[in-house]
């Protein structure tokens, strides 16, 4: 099981490399696939790669990731205890917000991962990455803006399994509205249960 799951995981990363399917390969340093435990029980998802996460293919690295990070050490997790990733897989041009076309060529790769590591619960970073999760699970009839929803816990039955949907601020937030880290806090602590 769990090396099939490698095997799939494998597989994907290398058809992220490969895709040129939307003109952001063109500005391509590195794709920045995602990273952390696969057999995470929660997901991180956020929206685009920056620069310094293009040039390193890691995610949440630059000054976003280190709050990512404080948040995590706030309710005793690790990256290495979680999963983290984008839904797009390159940067946009100018740090930009992804297009349309953008996230409907992208986000198949970030399926697949979910469904290779079958989290328990899965925490989109910003509006974008939680209107198109909470869409994909059949939830859109409860999207609102972040600033509404952020820190509710959606359930979801699938055929196999229970999944946790909790929207949460992106980390940047924090970076413009120092205030905001007392919101994230907040909503990290939701975590705490999941996480054993």
């Amino acid at each position: 099981m769990i090396e099939e799951r490698e095997k799939e995981l494998r597989k994907i990363r290398d058809d992220i490399f490969r895709c040129q399917k939307c003109s952001l390969y063109k500005e391509r340093i590195y794709p920045v696939v995602g990273e952390g435990n696969h057999q995470a029980k929660i997901i991180f998802v956020g929206e685009a790669p920056g620069l310094q996460e293009s040039k390193t293919g890691r995610p949440f690295c630059g000054a976003a990731g280190k709050v990512l990070d404080k948040l995590l050490e706030s309710v005793n997790l690790k990256r290495e205890d979680v999963y983290i990733a984008n839904l797009l897989k390159d940067r946009p041009p100018e740090n930009r917000d992804p297009l349309p076309s953008e996230i409907n060529v992208c986000t198949p790769f970030l399926e697949r991962q979910i469904e290779a590591i079958k989290p328990r619960v899965i925490c989109p970073l910003g509006r974008y990455s939680m209107k198109f999760l909470m869409e994909k699970f059949g939830l859109k009839d409860n999207v609102q803006p972040i600033g509404k929803i952020h820190g509710q816990v959606f359930e979801i039955k699938n055929l196999f399994q229970k999944i946790i949907i909790i929207p949460l601020y992106h980390p940047a937030v924090t970076l413009y509205n120092s205030n905001m880290e007392g919101v994230l806090k907040k909503d990290f602590q939701l975590l705490k249960k999941y996480a054993e």
